[in-house]
């Protein structure tokens, strides 16, 4: 919760390649609303990180095969983003507000009758139910309490193998930002070729 560091990031959108263009035209994002997105509701990029994104492209053509929202062409697009107000759970004080809410959801889930959620999908938790539903109570409680909003969330994310026996790298460790407020992305760019083959 903070605007201590430095305000504009690039981000990379991994989509269908005909969103990626109309995006790129000025189309605006969807905000994606599942109930298992790692940092709760917003649109999502992978920060300095092209290619991770285009390999999130693939794994969702997978995903979505055969559906109305699959993807046909694996594509990225890249974007300017400003922070903002951003719940950055890279710091001490975004941890911590997160560590705060969870109790508060849990007690909300009680009172209302209903299950907690779970994280679930292998030891990476792919589908992060618990972790969205307590991001998205951080959101709810500082609308109830007409606190400003957060315009972005941000996290660091530890996935994949160890990129060799006892490592302390994995070969999917990424930064990832949800976008709340769309007036932070203030521009979308064209990936070339040679950013994807670093």
């Amino acid at each position: 919760m903070h605007r201590l560091s430095s305000s504009f990031v690039l981000g990379y959108h991994g989509c269908d390649r005909d969103v990626g263009e109309q995006l790129i035209a000025g189309a605006p994002f969807v905000a994606s609303e599942n109930e298992y997105d790692w940092l709760g509701s917003g649109v999502y990029f992978w920060e300095a990180n092209p290619r991770r994104g285009l390999e999130f492209a693939v794994q969702l053509q997978k995903w979505r095969a055969g559906k109305a929202n699959q993807i046909k062409i694996p594509f990225v697009i890249g974007a300017a983003i400003d922070l903002g107000f951003c719940l950055d759970l890279t710091t001490s004080t975004g941890i911590q507000t997160v560590v705060a809410t969870h109790p508060d959801f849990l007690d909300y889930c009680a009172k209302a009758g209903v299950a907690v959620p779970v994280n679930e999908g292998g030891p990476d938790f792919v589908f992060r139910k618990l972790d969205c539903a307590v991001v998205n109570h951080v959101h709810k409680i500082r609308d109830a309490a007409e606190l400003s909003p957060f315009d972005t969330v941000k996290g660091v994310f530890l996935e994949g193998r160890r990129i060799y026996p006892e490592s302390g790298f994995f070969e999917k460790t990424h930064i990832q930002i949800c976008v709340r407020n769309a007036a932070c992305i203030k521009g979308v760019f064209r990936v070339s070729l040679d950013q994807l083959n670093l």
